[in-house]
């Protein structure tokens, strides 16, 4: 793929302004803590191809895309088996909140020290927060037999990160609003699956210890 020279971005300079760098570090933190490999690979990608200078050079390099790509692949095949998603989710506890502080700290790009660990902890907070969701989502999840809804929900989560990193890219405000709505939905919907997963495992021990005493 053919790299944009530095010539041409700055013909085609098109950058975030400094108040909407907080929003682009705190979007692409959530996505982090979805999957940080795709939230690399996309933002690296996007990029080559259109020579936006608010994405950090660290992540368009050849061998880290190679890296997030393969490990995306890997992912995404991973994270759509029951069971198997939990698994890679307690691996990528401490992963996806580190790329997305890394990620944060490169957009700060060549703002103050204090800045940059700001950026770099908001980043990686917003990601964990996100991982702590996801994680617990797919707990609940995982107690129905059915694979079919975890595929689904996988899925959609690849395309919903891809599709709001681009779009933080260009609308960072508007990404984060979609992010912290998602972000929030999500949380709701935690709490309510873990609920009925709860009242439907003491049915089941309140009919299992009734079976019993009518046994005795």
């Amino acid at each position: 793929m053919p790299r944009v020279t530095a010539a041409a971005k700055r013909r085609s300079r098109t950058t975030v302004a400094p108040v909407d760098v907080l929003p682009l570090v705190l979007t692409s933190g959530w996505a982090s803590g979805i999957n940080a490999y795709a939230v690399v690979f996309v933002m690296g990608i996007l990029g080559r191809i259109t020579g936006l200078e608010v994405v950090p050079e660290t992540v368009q390099r050849p061998e880290v895309l190679a890296i997030a790509g393969g490990m995306f692949a890997v992912e995404f095949v991973a994270d759509k088996i029951p069971y198997v998603d939990s698994m890679w989710d307690t691996v990528s506890t401490l992963i996806r909140p580190t790329v997305g502080a890394i990620v944060g700290y490169a957009i700060a790009g060549d703002a103050q020290a204090v800045d940059q660990a700001l950026y770099a902890f908001a980043g990686g907070g917003s990601a964990l927060a996100s991982h702590l969701v996801k994680g617990s989502l797919r707990l609940a999840i995982n107690s129905s037999p059915e694979p079919f809804t975890n595929m689904t929900v996988s899925l959609g989560e690849d395309i919903t990160v891809a599709s709001v990193i681009a779009l933080a890219l260009y609308h960072p405000w508007i990404a984060l609003g979609v992010a912290s709505f998602l972000f929030v939905t999500g949380t709701i919907l935690v709490i309510v699956l873990f609920r009925l997963v709860l009242r439907g495992w003491r049915r089941w021990k309140a009919r299992r210890e009734s079976a019993g005493v009518i046994s005795g």
